[in-house]
């Protein structure tokens, strides 16, 4: 289950058949998208989301058809409810590319009117004794890919159109002559992939340096801290010299201290709060095209990887702050000198 997590509501950590995959790649559920379209960032990484009425129309389907493909490896687990889609007979096989279940007469009658058409029923016996992982890859496999034309959604697509960029069956590249030029689906998921894992191995170079710049923030606001410490044990130390008429100067030194800290401090925060939600964007993005090359099929990569890809590039094109471009919070230049002058 621990390996599985990352399909979860990354709002409530819940399960939902409805998620929807944000500009920032992270994963709400449609329950968690109106609880913080009002806020306006999502809860993990605080990029801002979209304001209006309407949800992001990206649904991430990698995660709901895991989500549903899992549940049903559970089942057979469990071997609860295994019964024979066709006849309701206890079932011992299962047809992925049919998704069904199938009793030992409904498998000798799919055997041999779908002889031609290379669908792989395995034994429920069998599936149960294997690894989730073996089961996942086994569906991964299962042809889903349909054309683009609604008249033709039960054709094999075996052939991507450059002009259109959608999936097609032979019988719309050869009958329309608009589609052109033609290249196999297969390189065309394939060229996807490769082109999400070259950019996701360029974000993990860029990754170190926000993390450097995250490091150096920090080390920002811890001495900022003791810079604040250290001034007000001067500042009490040596006021507790003065008499009680300049106590009231006391005071407004204190004053200022904690203004300016507090003013550095905000600073500071908003700072590391942009870094870290970039920095939780790229894990992200990282993740997200680490499982799709893992569990995705080709549909998922045909639908999804445009989206990821711009989201990705949007990731690439953020620069960390130099460290000599940042301004000096919490400033007591200002201070000092009115204490020398006390």
């Amino acid at each position: 289950e621990d390996d599985f997590k990352f399909i979860l509501c990354e709002g409530c950590q819940q399960e939902s058949p409805n998620l929807k995959l944000l500009s920032c790649l992270h994963t709400l559920c449609l329950a968690c998208m109106s609880k913080y379209k009002s806020i306006g960032q999502c809860p993990v990484c605080q990029t801002a989301i979209l304001q209006a009425s309407s949800v992001p129309d990206m649904d991430n389907m990698l995660f709901t058809n895991l989500q549903a493909r899992l549940k049903f490896y559970k089942k057979i687990v469990d071997g609860v409810g295994l019964f024979c889609d066709n006849c309701k007979k206890a079932s011992e096989f299962w047809c992925s590319e049919c998704k069904e279940l199938l009793c030992t007469n409904c498998y000798e009658a799919h055997e041999h009117y779908l002889k031609m058409e290379n669908h792989e029923a395995k034994r429920v016996m069998d599936i149960r004794a294997g690894s989730v992982k073996d089961f996942l890859e086994g569906t991964r496999k299962t042809r889903n890919l349909s054309c683009s034309n609604l008249t033709h959604r039960s054709h094999n697509v075996s052939i991507y159109c450059k002009k259109c960029r959608r999936p097609l069956c032979c019988s719309c590249a050869l009958l329309d002559s608009h589609h052109a030029p033609f290249c196999d689906i297969r390189s065309e998921t394939q060229r996807r992939q490769e082109e999400l894992g070259t950019i996701g191995r360029e974000l993990r170079r860029k990754r170190s340096a926000f993390e450097a710049s995250y490091a150096s923030l920090q080390d920002e606001a811890a001495r900022l801290e003791r810079a604040q410490r250290e001034m007000r044990e001067l500042i009490r130390r040596r006021v507790e010299q003065l008499v009680r008429l300049i106590r009231r100067e006391e005071e407004e030194l204190l004053g200022l201290v904690e203004a300016r800290q507090e003013q550095g401090r905000r600073e500071l925060s908003r700072e590391l709060q942009r870094v870290e939600g970039v920095l939780r964007r790229m894990e992200a993005g990282e993740r997200l095209v680490e499982k799709m090359h893992l569990y995705a099929t080709e549909q998922e990569v045909m639908d999804m990887q445009p989206f990821i890809r711009d989201s990705l590039e949007e990731l690439q094109r953020l620069q960390p702050a130099a460290d000599g471009d940042r301004a000096q919070p919490g400033d007591l230049a200002e201070c000092q000198a009115r204490l020398q002058a006390l």
